[in-house]
């Protein structure tokens, strides 16, 4: 009987978006390895980052981001760097998603394993977050991440806020990285056409949890001032429990309260298929439909 394969996901942010040739020497660890599949990169110049999905087995995949994470560390210098996304970390978010043949439980213990390399490797403080967090109140990114690289020598003087791994000291250039657990999410940013970010904000607060909204939605206004326009840009945690179609909705009709019109939206990273198609479902009309219908999906099988 042929070996039974482990396959993790993981879609590592970093601070860069706007150096195509520093983009590339960061993805570059993570082509041609056995075992780690590159399947999409994003780099976005407003928020001066790129979010780069990956696919493989664990061991290869943690080697992978391991060596990517020393080549962002080399590269990019955070004392100088500026862009509309929060950011605590060259290297700054490192999720890992169960995908096939692999627990949650064991996709935090790659967390751990990784995160313990990318410290030794490194000499960069880790926290663990989501699924692997060590305590409640790392669970939630945001938290992790207040303060930003700015702010974080003066919140690692809190023990409260000793990092998982490494000395309580940020390093000089790459500050802190953030890594962790969690089930599949979809980054959906909705435009609208204003730039007043005031209003943006409102739009966020109303529709994420933390300001009453949808359980699932994490929420913030980004001033997007290229195109002279603003965002709301969200994370859906579990998109089974609030449907993208749901939130879309609910963006426009909080925007027509302040006259402002939602001009459409975007999907960063990869997206699970059963995502849009229950948007599909939804903005068609359908019924009776199933995942059984989608020919991707027979082809799967």
């Amino acid at each position: 009987m042929a070996d039974i394969k482990k396959i993790v996901e993981s879609v590592v942010n970093y601070s860069e978006g706007r150096d195509l040739d520093k983009i590339e020497k960061i993805v570059e660890p993570y082509r041609g390895k056995e075992g780690v599949r590159l399947l999409n990169y994003e780099a976005d110049k407003d928020y001066n980052r790129v979010v780069v999905t990956i696919m493989g087995e664990p061991e290869a995949v943690k080697n992978a981001i391991v060596e990517s994470v020393g080549i962002a560390t080399e590269l990019i210098d955070l004392n100088k760097h500026q862009g509309e996304h929060l950011r605590m970390g060259a290297t700054d978010v490192v999720p890992f998603i169960p995908i096939k043949n692999m627990t949650m439980t064991e996709a935090i213990e790659l967390a751990k394993e990784t995160a313990k390399a990318i410290n030794e490797a490194h000499n960069i403080p880790v926290f663990l977050y989501e699924k692997a967090a060590s305590k409640p109140e790392r669970e939630n990114l945001a938290k992790v991440r207040k303060g930003q690289f700015e702010g974080m020598p003066e919140k690692l003087k809190d023990p409260e806020w000793k990092p998982d791994f490494g000395k309580a000291e940020i390093h000089p250039t790459a500050g802190v990285i953030a890594v962790g657990a969690r089930m599949p999410l979809v980054a959906f940013n909705i435009d609208l056409d204003t730039q007043n970010i005031e209003i943006a904000n409102k739009i966020a607060k109303a529709i994420r949890h933390s300001g009453g909204g949808f359980k699932y939605i994490k929420a913030g206004g980004v001033e997007i001032k290229e195109r002279g326009i603003t965002q709301v840009t969200m994370n859906i945690t579990d998109y089974t429990k609030t449907s993208v179609y749901r939130v879309f909705e609910t963006v426009k009709m909080e925007a027509r309260r302040y006259g402002v019109n939602v001009l459409g939206s975007e999907i960063i990273g990869l997206v699970p298929m059963e995502a849009l198609i229950n948007s599909a479902e939804y903005y068609l009309g359908l019924y009776g439909f199933s995942m059984d219908k989608v020919i991707e999906t027979s082809l799967m099988e």
